[in-house]
């Protein structure tokens, strides 16, 4: 039998209001939507590991917000949506939508990748949330590339509809295999394939994969790896510049990442740009734009020129702009 907290014969139902959602594999950040077309509200950030379910954790906000139920709900999730059952890739959690949409008896409730969502926002992002890493300019209704490192390694992009609309890709570009160039890459690429099976981009792009290569350079090495024992102690080191061994990891991080986005950009004709998302990237501020992300990003041999044109935007926004694209994926779905 299912508990419903939120819910009691007096629970207002607020007509058109949403309840937006972005779901990684750490936080899940929810927001309240007045209606369609206005703006994401009341946004809170709830620990995953905090909430043994996502309906608890959407409970926990609505009771907390305190404006009723909605009856239209849009959840971009760090998962593929294949079906019914959603369970996710970088955390335990798994559910049903049906039995969440009968849970909350809503009229609507929309699930998509978060790098999707992410990807619809583009479009909207303000100057004031974006950091031009290289490149020149965009150019107008073309193709654009999105990756993201954070808890997992989110990839997207979107593609002209030729009616001056866009189409969000969804894919897993993330479990794409490593591209590594140097032997130290390789000593990585190697190590990664031990502890996993498959070194994928995400192994080594997300926050678990900094940590590995960490590990696996310091093993190299001979040295003790005790230093560092979570990703942010190994970013705060390398930012600090007093251990080789965590700047070499941190590093290696963003020329892999620069490999990665280089080839999306190529696979799409991102001549729109490349826009770089996720938790840890934005964080790194100038010691991101001085690494050899941009090199790396460029280095196609015959291809280099048409890359070296291409811009990359780190996106700095406060708030998720995963929600606003949960939104106008919403939008669309009604309209």
């Amino acid at each position: 039998m299912v508990v419903n907290p939120v819910f009691s014969a007096a629970t207002p139902r607020p007509e058109g209001a949403r309840l937006l959602a972005d779901v990684g594999g750490t936080n899940a950040r929810f927001a309240w939507q007045a209606g369609p077309g206005q703006p994401p509200s009341r946004v809170r950030v709830l620990p995953c590991a905090d909430h043994p379910s996502l309906q608890t954790a959407m409970h926990a906000y609505l009771t907390g917000v305190g404006l009723g139920v909605p009856r239209q709900v849009a959840i971009a999730i760090a998962n593929p949506i294949t079906g019914d059952q959603v369970r996710m890739t970088n955390h335990h959690w798994s559910f049903s939508q049906r039995e969440v949409q009968r849970e909350f008896a809503l009229d609507t409730l929309l699930l998509l990748n978060d790098f999707t969502a992410l990807a619809l926002a583009l479009p909207a992002l303000p100057a004031g949330d974006l950091r031009q890493v290289g490149g020149g300019v965009a150019r107008t209704g073309a193709a654009c590339g999105l990756v993201g490192a954070g808890t997992g390694l989110g990839v997207s992009g979107l593609l002209p509809d030729g009616r001056g609309g866009w189409v969000p890709l969804q894919g897993e570009g993330g479990h794409v295999t490593l591209p590594a160039e140097t032997p130290r890459e390789r000593v990585v690429m190697a190590g990664l394939q031990r502890r996993y099976g498959h070194a994928s981009a995400e192994r080594a792009l997300c926050g678990q994969g900094l940590l590995d290569t960490w590990h696996l350079l310091c093993e190299a090495d001979g040295v003790s790896s005790q230093p560092c024992t979570t990703p942010a102690a190994v970013t705060a080191a390398a930012l600090a510049g007093h251990i080789p061994q965590a700047v070499e990891a941190l590093t290696l991080f963003c020329a892999l990442l620069g490999s990665v986005a280089g080839n999306l950009a190529l696979t799409l004709g991102a001549h729109g740009g490349v826009y770089i998302g996720g938790g840890i990237v934005p964080r790194l501020g100038p010691w991101f734009d001085a690494s050899p992300f941009r090199t790396r990003f460029e280095a196609k041999g015959r291809f280099a020129p048409l890359l070296q044109g291409i811009p990359v935007w780190v996106i700095t926004a406060d708030t998720s702009p995963a929600l606003l694209g949960a939104a106008r994926a919403l939008d669309a779905a009604k309209g």
